[in-house]
């Protein structure tokens, strides 16, 4: 499996280079054509593309006049006393007052699908750990045991995928026996996506019969009031294992209401902490929103997306946690010029300002403005100056100066961006690998990751410094989880319009198979991927803080959501307005 991803990707086994050979790509009519103004070129007749970007579906006014109830001291004070019994209930478990394994591991996987289990993580793993120290003790059911893999597996625990032996036949299939268990199948299919580069899974065996119940009780009409139904069909869209946290938790907190033997502290403390954590994520937003407005980067670079919403409910999939509201705030800001600077690069920028701003974001200069549009002047000045902010707070707060690794992952963006540019005017087709071995850079998640890893590490190690000269596998693995997930999403939309191909028409060039061949194969890249992934995010725990490692893997869990039913972020369909209105906007009645 190691081989096939590698030899298919590229981007695992070898550090690529960066990015200064560069190379051309495929062009294409452009959808759209406008002339920009004398303002805004040296030259009044340029003829540009255009994105056909519509406005925000979210405006200043809308976004100041929110309100939210839970922002004060009522609700938290009622907060805080059902986390104590809910912290008491832990300890019992802790103490062995509670010795029934699916009694603690229901509650574990409960706390953690309900957002409230950062709450209590020390009650969590000393649990976990007594778990793993009983590991040699059989179970009686396979959901209990794929229940406990997973949740070791996510904590960091040591456990092999022996443990479902006893579960497996001569052919090392699910035994027959178990094929009706639906409950422990769906538990097994979970937990499949745990699985590290060297390990098979029974994930296609699962995935069969969970595609089988959901055809027969469809068939019969029992699909409606049926809670493992709904389980099973959500699970089928997309995995645990691979959803932003935060909209899970919304989803399953309507899901968890329903069930018969839910515990009415546990869904109180969730519905609580989920509107006093969006009264944070809203504050955030107005900050936000009166810090956009007063930039006019809105208004000065019109042809760019105005995703201001959207780009903190990335940074909301990343990290949710109230605490650290100051690390959404500036990471949304740097994930705002990713988009006005990828909007640059692939819809409204020229090839010869193109390489003038590359030479310039290199030099980090305010003198090399001057030979700059002024479109691209007004972009220069206002990353400079947002980007030396975040340097100086780092400074300021570890004694550090890491403005050359933030420059250098700017520079390292830039350089990626303009070699798919100039792939696109000299019409050349990349072959998978090579497209892959630049992409993951262009699609930005290093860069922002560079800057998390100094938002959230305390203290920052020489390790970490010296580990962002390549980027680490983490930090690659979730930007191919990413990239991939990013071009099965928009890349339809982007060629329309004069882009350069995608991985999905680099394979259909190179292997000469159709679009949905195709697109099988990128699906089957990002399982390999998130293999990788899996064993990076335990192996690089020793390496980053906790919240990075989390970051790094969520950002990926995020694109999957973001991109699942098309380009959410730059078309803003009704899926993507309903996720951001439930996660920012519309608390939970209690």
């Amino acid at each position: 499996m190691k081989a096939i991803l590698l030899n298919n990707i590229g981007v695992l086994s070898s550090r690529p280079p960066r990015a200064t050979c560069l190379f051309s790509i495929n062009g294409g009519k452009p959808s759209s054509l406008i002339v920009v103004s004398k303002a805004s070129s040296p030259n009044p007749t340029t003829i540009r593309r255009s994105g056909n970007y519509k406005p925000t579906m979210w405006d200043f006014q809308f976004i100041q006049s929110v309100n939210n109830l839970y922002a004060g001291d009522k609700y938290m004070e009622r907060f805080d006393e059902v986390k104590k019994e809910m912290k008491k209930n832990l300890m019992m478990m802790v103490e062995g007052l509670i010795e029934e394994l699916d009694v603690k591991l229901e509650l574990i996987d409960n706390l953690e699908r309900l957002g409230v289990s950062y709450h209590f993580k020390n009650e969590i793993m000393q649990i976990l750990k007594s778990v793993h120290q009983q590991i040699t003790c059989r179970d009686n059911s396979l959901y209990s045991t794929a229940l406990k893999f997973r949740l070791l597996r996510q904590h960091g625990f040591h456990i092999s995928q022996d443990i479902f032996n006893d579960f497996k036949d001569m052919n090392g299939n699910v035994k027959q026996s178990i094929c009706n268990d639906t409950k422990g199948l769906l538990e097994l299919y979970e937990a499949s996506f745990l699985s590290t580069e060297c390990e098979t899974t029974l994930k296609n065996f699962t995935e069969a019969h969970l595609k089988n119940y959901v055809y027969i009780n469809h068939s019969c009409g029992d699909q409606y009031n049926n809670i493992m139904m709904e389980l099973v069909v959500h699970a089928l869209e997309l995995p645990r294992h691979w959803m932003m946290p935060r909209l899970e938790t919304r989803w399953y907190i309507s899901i968890y209401e329903r069930m018969p033997n839910a515990n009415p502290l546990l869904l109180e403390l969730a519905k609580l902490d989920f509107n006093i954590v969006q009264a944070t994520h809203q504050q955030d937003l107005k900050s936000l929103s009166r810090w956009w407005k007063n930039m006019c980067l809105a208004e000065k670079l019109s042809f760019s997306r105005n995703r201001l919403v959207e780009n903190l409910f990335w940074a909301v999939g990343t990290n949710f946690e109230p605490q650290h509201s100051y690390f959404r705030r500036l990471i949304t800001k740097i994930i705002v010029f990713v988009g006005i600077i990828d909007d640059i690069y692939d819809v409204y920028g020229k090839l010869d300002e193109l390489e003038l701003f590359t030479l310039a974001v290199q030099r980090w200069d305010t003198k090399a403005m001057e030979d700059l549009p002024y479109y691209m002047q007004v972009c220069y000045l206002a990353l400079i100056n947002t980007t030396n902010d975040v340097a100086y707070e780092v400074l300021r707060k570890h004694n550090i100066n890491v403005l050359p690794y933030l420059t250098k992952s700017w520079t390292d963006l830039c350089k990626s961006y303009l070699q798919e540019a100039r792939w696109y005017y000299n019409g050349y087709k990349p072959s998978l690998e090579e497209y892959m071995d630049n992409g993951w850079i262009s699609i930005a998640v290093p860069m922002v990751l560079a800057h998390a890893l100094f938002l959230v590490t305390d203290p920052i190690t020489k390790e970490a410094l010296e580990s962002l000269t390549n980027y680490p596998d983490i930090i690659r693995c979730s930007a191919t989880i990413f990239r991939l997930n990013d071009d099965l999403g928009t890349s339809s939309d982007e060629l329309k319009r004069g882009d350069v191909p995608k991985s999905i028409q680099c394979y259909m060039n190179e292997k000469g198979v159709s679009e949905e061949e195709a697109r099988e194969h990128i699906r089957f890249l990002i399982k390999e991927t998130w293999k990788f992934m899996n064993t990076a995010h335990h192996k690089e725990k020793s390496l980053f803080c906790e919240t990075f490692v989390e970051i790094a893997k969520n950002i990926a869990t995020t694109a999957h959501c973001m991109y699942l039913k098309g380009d959410s972020h730059g078309i803003q369909n009704t899926d993507v307005k309903n996720s951001i209105s439930n996660i920012l906007f519309h608390p939970i009645i209690i």
